[in-house]
């Protein structure tokens, strides 16, 4: 069961690494101009760009990092303590922005009518998904 759970969040990490890659490439895959990316993936009142490229790789880093760290948890043999903090902690971030995505505040400074569409039915909810997929997995691990 852990290999099917890290498996799904594994898929949700590696493809949002793989978005963040091409975007701090300076690509605008799938979307038709940077502005309508930035409205549509970063939706801050106003956007009119996309973040710097650094931090968008760094995002693609760091989310590739988190797919094999679920993975890692989901094996069982080896990591310890240690593999259990870095999976909380990864976990806790995520459920955080997934509660965080429907709060009035984050509503309000991500106001553009595109990204409030999809952070209601994807950004938020795969968010809260991964949190609880990394919980579970590490529940699973100390049983």
């Amino acid at each position: 069961m852990s290999m099917l759970i890290a498996a799904f969040v594994c898929i949700a990490l590696l493809t949002i690494s793989i978005a963040h890659f091409v975007w701090g490439f300076g690509f605008t895959w799938p979307l038709r101009d940077r502005k309508l990316l930035a409205q549509t993936v970063v939706g801050f009142t106003g956007i009119e760009k996309m973040p710097n490229r650094l931090i968008t790789l760094a995002i693609a880093a760091i989310s590739f990092y988190g797919s094999m760290i679920a993975l890692a948890i989901a094996d069982h043999d080896g990591g310890g303590v240690a593999l259990n903090v870095v999976g909380g902690l990864i976990g806790a971030i995520f459920l955080a922005r997934g509660v965080i995505g429907y709060t009035p505040q984050w509503q309000a400074m991500t106001a553009e009518p595109i990204f409030r569409l999809n952070d209601r039915r994807v950004y938020s909810p795969i968010c809260l998904f991964i949190g609880l997929g990394f919980f579970t997995l590490i529940v699973l691990r100390l049983l």
